[in-house]
């Protein structure tokens, strides 16, 4: 990919990228020596805010119960129109589905929409789902941008 470079996304372009909701790779920190958990998830994103929510699917036997509480990564990627773009956010996850209901977390819930993603087989109104909220440590994005720039 001779002839290539990447630059950061300004706040404008990061919100645009990531306001309709999509789908990402949400990492799970895991034991030293083992590889993170990561997994395809939807997401929506509140700009307001700089949150971005979750609706995790959590059967009986699902690791993820035990992994939520751990450190994460949520990476973000696609090619658009003038490029690739992808947004890196770090942090941990906040559970939102006990918040109370005057709380800024359900209200950001409120403004988003969480693409369904049907991966199952079974009907996803068989399957429990939990809903998270993060609100990044630190959240990156890069653009490419071509030689004549």
């Amino acid at each position: 990919m001779q002839g290539l470079r990447w630059v950061q996304l300004t706040d404008e372009e990061r919100d645009e990228f990531l306001r309709t909701g999509g789908t990402g790779v949400l990492s799970f920190a895991t034991d030293r020596g083992e590889p993170p958990v990561s997994i395809p998830v939807s997401y929506g994103y509140f700009a307001d805010a700089d949150s971005i929510y979750f609706r995790l699917s959590v059967p009986e036997d699902s690791r993820k119960t035990t992994l939520v509480d751990n450190p994460i990564s949520f990476v973000v990627h696609r090619e658009t129109e003038a490029g690739w773009r992808s947004i890196v956010a770090t942090g941990r996850l906040e559970a939102v589905d006990d918040a109370p209901y005057e709380s800024a977390a359900l209200q950001g819930l409120w403004a988003v929409d969480i693409p369904t993603v049907d991966v199952f087989e079974r009907p996803p109104s068989e399957i429990p789902y939990e809903t998270y909220r993060l609100i990044p440590d630190e959240l990156t994005g890069r653009k490419e941008v071509g030689t004549e720039e």
